[in-house]
């Protein structure tokens, strides 16, 4: 396994954590969450990776969404936000990203 090769690992195993993060702090857009995680090049993503995480998410009822008009004059837009069954998840999820980050740490002596 070569450099990229692990890089698209460790992706696969964090944008969902790094989604309900983004939505946890306030409800948010698809578009909208594209173009944050373009700030992050690890965790950067297209449109084909995105949406269907997204319905993933709304199937098992982690986050809802509702559609609401554009004061720009453009379409509305399907805003996401997470659900209680979402915050929880997401708890969760951040306990075991700090234990591993803590395991890290100290496997390499920090």
């Amino acid at each position: 396994m070569n450099l990229d090769d692990w890089k698209s690992q460790i992706k696969r195993g964090t944008l969902e954590f790094c989604i309900l993060l983004l939505i946890k702090k306030q409800p948010t857009y698809g578009y909208a969450l594209i173009s944050t995680l373009e700030n992050y090049p690890i965790v950067a993503a297209k449109e084909n990776t995105i949406y269907p995480l997204l319905r993933r998410l709304l199937k098992e009822d982690f986050i809802s969404s509702s559609w609401q008009e554009s004061t720009e004059g453009l379409p509305p837009r399907k805003y996401y936000t997470i659900t209680e069954k979402g915050l929880e998840y997401l708890a969760a999820m951040s306990d075991e990203w700090d234990n591993l980050t803590s395991t890290i740490k100290e496997i390499k002596g920090e």
